[in-house]
């Protein structure tokens, strides 16, 4: 049965440890495998790592830029030069390809974020493989994704993708890592993600001297996908045919179970796709309120506002502890909402000078944390 399929693949894989040169015969692999399974009807979206490193090595740099702007810069360079090879290899098997370069602002605000959902649903009935990159030359930190673990499974939650593969340097997640701890043990399914801290993972984020993701990231990432309901791979990025094998039901990889409740597409936006300007701190009330009866946020709840933001941006709403529980629209500024909390709906107009809105957080604009 055809599915949708998201498959991300890092820096390590792609390039030579050694030379930062790229690792050709690992990326001709990879072009096969997703050739193949557009082939068989199956709609694939790539996330390609890799323009920093082949940038590097085109202008002979010997490490990863540190500055935003140097990596930038050096993004640029890379960035074409990698869909050169990407464009001969899937040309070679008639394939055609396109570059889609995404910041965090065109998933921030709603109407580029279904524009985006749009362009993608487009290319895909063309059959074509949209190759996915951040705009590294463009971005600026607070709008970054920071890594491309994470801007996969925003892609894979914005397609409503049935699967989300992570391809690295190692075949799969371990309890620590395996080339530190020679006694790791493997772990090939992951129920829920809370269960990991159960079995004492290590999740160190050393990343290679190339990449900038670790376990941490993809950890992240795993639990961001299967909260959409998109079951989420961790496998051996230099065997590219671990994909088919996988979709044919071999255990390879670790396997995060995705959750049974997706949501709409607007949920989604709100949970995926913007970055939170500030936290409520709810009292035990609110929280049980929202958590258990699915009742929206009052201002009576609200214990602590934190950070600046305006009517309409999203926040995190956390416990007393801090442990975010959910977020949201919010329906007041920060000013306002300093002064109406822990109070009574109905004293809100004489507090402000205005009616304003009943809710805080409307349970419509509302998206439970797991």
């Amino acid at each position: 049965m055809p599915q949708t399929l998201v498959i991300k693949i890092g820096t390590s894989s792609l390039t030579q440890p050694d030379t930062g040169f790229l690792a050709l015969a690992t990326i001709a692999q990879l072009v096969e495998t997703l050739s193949r399974l557009r082939r068989q009807g199956h709609q694939v979206i790539l996330v390609s790592s890799g323009a920093v490193g082949v940038g590097c090595a085109r202008l002979g740099l010997t490490e990863r830029p540190r500055t935003i702007s140097m990596k930038q810069a050096v993004a640029a360079v890379g960035q074409g030069r990698l869909m050169r090879v990407y464009d001969d290899l899937f040309t070679s098997l008639q394939q055609p390809i396109a570059q889609v370069l995404l910041t965090r602002s065109d998933l921030v605000q709603r109407s580029r974020y279904v524009n985006a959902y749009r362009t993608f649903r487009q290319l895909l009935k063309l059959g074509v493989i949209p190759i996915v990159n951040e705009n590294d030359t463009l971005a600026v930190d607070e709008l970054k994704f920071g890594d491309n673990d994470t801007l996969s499974a925003m892609v894979a939650s914005l397609v409503e993708a049935d699967w989300l593969f992570l391809l690295t340097d190692v075949d799969r997640l371990y309890s620590a890592d395996p080339r530190y701890h020679p006694d790791a043990e493997p772990i090939v399914r992951v129920n829920k993600i809370e269960h990991l801290a159960a079995l004492n993972v290590e999740v160190g984020d050393r990343g290679t001297a190339w990449g900038t993701g670790g376990m941490v990231t993809k950890i992240a990432a795993a639990q961001m996908a299967t909260t959409a309901g998109i079951r989420t791979v961790i496998t051996e990025g230099r065997s590219p045919h671990n994909i088919d094998r996988i979709l044919n039901g071999e255990p390879l990889g670790t396997q995060f179970e995705p959750q049974p409740r997706p949501f709409n597409a607007r949920k989604r936006w709100i949970a995926h796709g913007l970055v939170p300007a500030g936290k409520l701190y709810l009292d035990a009330g609110a929280v049980n309120a929202i958590r258990q009866a699915g009742k929206s946020l009052l201002a009576a709840g609200i214990t602590e506002v934190e950070g600046e933001f305006q009517n309409q941006d999203a926040v995190q709403l956390c416990d007393r502890a801090g442990q975010e529980i959910a977020r949201g629209l919010v329906n007041y500024n920060s000013t306002d909402l300093q002064k109406i909390l822990g109070q009574h709906s109905d004293a809100i107009p004489k507090i402000l000078g205005y009616a304003g809105a009943e809710t805080v957080v409307h349970r419509d604009n509302l998206v439970l944390s797991h």
